[in-house]
Formats: structure tokens, C-alpha cells, sequence
């Protein structure tokens, strides 16, 4: 109970950490315009060490998370959702260690973004057979679900960026420097959407963790 407690408060703390650094980019990166500029891209400004740490916080988090979840769920399933906890850990600490101006920066978010979707599904309609999880099926299915949602809506969101762009003849490819500013006409949220995908990543782990405190709580 002791170890689990601290991966819970580990996995928290980690989070909020993260939050807070990119909250505090939003402000001190002010030039980087929140509605199309990818939360990436915050390399490129004077706190590229702000967004390493953020970067960092999150895939600890991640990893705190698996090692608590680890030791609650119980099928092979559930075990295999929480191993795409840990690759999602993985591919976030690698996106601070290549920001956004290397070639392996592409491959973090490979590795970092698609997997935690299937995995936190699989371990979501897991728990809430539990019956020590089953009061908190709520936050923890709503949790579950808002990350496809947020993947989703991103991809729907670089989409009408390029759609845009390519309407007004602008020819955009990955070797292109990131835009800084949008041609008239074009809608930009792919970068508001980019940062509801970051809040959703975190939620999930945050959401267990706490859930995983509660239930220890009861049980003292």
C-alpha cells in the first residue's frame, strides 16, 4: 500500500509539474500564438529548458502511472494497456530530448502519441470491473475516452490547417519552417486542439492516481 501511495503521488505531482510548465509558456512565450503554433515549437523561443522540463514531467508521469497501474490491474489485457502507458512514457521524454528541429522529433511523437488510446481503453473497462473502482467509473471512463476524443479532434484540426493553407496556395511539407503567421482566411486551432491533447494525456494518469488514493484511503 505504501509503494502504491507513492507512485500515486509521484504520478501526481509529476503531472501538475507539467501542467504548470506549459501554462507558464503560454505566458512567457507569448510569441508563439496559442491557436496555431504547437506546443513543440516552444523550442524555438528563449525557454527551450522550460519545455524540456514539461516534456520530461510528462513522460515521468506516464511511467509513475504504469508502475501504480501495474500493480492493480490483473488480466494479460489490462498488463498490455499499462506497457502502452510506458511506450507513451517513453516517446514524451524523447520529445524533450529532440525538440522540434530534429529529425528524431517525428518519431517521438510516433511513439508518444497513438498507443496511449487503445491502452487506456483496455484498462478503463478493466477497472470499473473492480469492484473497489467501480464508485469512480465515471471520472475514470470519462478520462478513457477524452483522449481518442482530443486525437481526433487534432487530426481534424491539422486537416483544416492544410486544407487552408493549401486553398491559399501555400505549400506546406514537414521540411517546412513552422509558420508564424496565417494567411487571411485560413483557420488555426490545431494548436488549441494540440494542447487539449496534452491536458488529455495527463488527465488519464492524474485521474488514476487520484482515484488510487481515494481507494486506499477507504481501506484504512
Amino acid at each position: 500500500m505504501k509503494t502504491l501511495s507513492l507512485l500515486a503521488n509521484t504520478t501526481l505531482a509529476f503531472g501538475i509539474l507539467s501542467v504548470l510548465c506549459l501554462f507558464t509558456l503560454h505566458f512567457v512565450s507569448s510569441e508563439f500564438k496559442p491557436n496555431f503554433r504547437m506546443v513543440s515549437e516552444y523550442a524555438l523561443g528563449n525557454y527551450k529548458w522550460l519545455l524540456t522540463l514539461f516534456f520530461f514531467s510528462w513522460g515521468l508521469c506516464s511511467i509513475t502511472s504504469g508502475l501504480m497501474l501495474w500493480n492493480v490491474v490483473t488480466s494479460g489485457w489490462a498488463k498490455f494497456g499499462v506497457m502502452l502507458i510506458f511506450i507513451t512514457g517513453i516517446g514524451a521524454i524523447m520529445g524533450g530530448l529532440f525538440d522540434v528541429q530534429h529529425k528524431l522529433h517525428g518519431l517521438s511523437f510516433g511513439i508518444g502519441v497513438p498507443f496511449l488510446p487503445i491502452g487506456v481503453l483496455i484498462i478503463g473497462y478493466h477497472l470499473i470491473k473492480n469492484p473497489d473502482w467501480q464508485s469512480n467509473s465515471m471520472p475514470l471512463l470519462l478520462s478513457s475516452h477524452s483522449i481518442w476524443i482530443s486525437l481526433l479532434l487534432m487530426a481534424g484540426s491539422m486537416f483544416l490547417l492544410f486544407s487552408g493553407l493549401k486553398s491559399a496556395g501555400i505549400v506546406y511539407g514537414p521540411d517546412s519552417p513552422p509558420l508564424t503567421e496565417l494567411p487571411k482566411g485560413v483557420i488555426g486551432i490545431s494548436g488549441w486542439a494540440n494542447r487539449l491533447l496534452v491536458l488529455c494525456y495527463l488527465g488519464f494518469p492524474m485521474v488514476t492516481a487520484k482515484i488510487v488514493l481515494s481507494i486506499l484511503e477507504l481501506k484504512k
